[in-house]
């Protein structure tokens, strides 16, 4: 297991990752905070409503409520998340943590 404040098992394709040894792979402290925020999006449920949305005022206050959502994190400096829509369904969100710098992350509305 790594080391490390916050601790997790990395999760890829709805699924626990396993290492070649069949052991779960696991992430530490920036990589688990990121793995959290994707879930929380997941949970929202926000993402996938701004796909076919044509809306500006309606998707702007999904963006909101999303950057919001992420802000609350305890591990995450108020006020730094930043979300930008890519491409047709596809978001960049960046946000400064409070002890392991910045967090990048693609995320896709099917696969959220």
């Amino acid at each position: 297991m790594s080391n490390g404040k916050y601790i997790d098992i990395r999760i890829s394709g709805d699924d626990i990752a396993l290492d070649a040894g069949g052991m779960p792979v696991a992430v530490a402290d920036r990589d688990s905070i990121a793995q959290d925020i994707v879930h929380m999006i997941r949970e929202t449920g926000l993402l996938v409503q701004l796909v076919g949305n044509r809306d500006a005022r309606t998707k702007a206050r999904n963006l909101m409520l999303l950057t919001l959502e992420v802000d609350r994190d305890e591990r995450i400096i108020p006020g730094t998340t930043e979300i930008e829509e890519v491409g047709l369904g596809q978001f960049n969100l960046t946000a400064q943590t409070r002890e392991f710098g910045s967090i990048a992350l693609s995320l896709e509305a099917d696969s959220v």
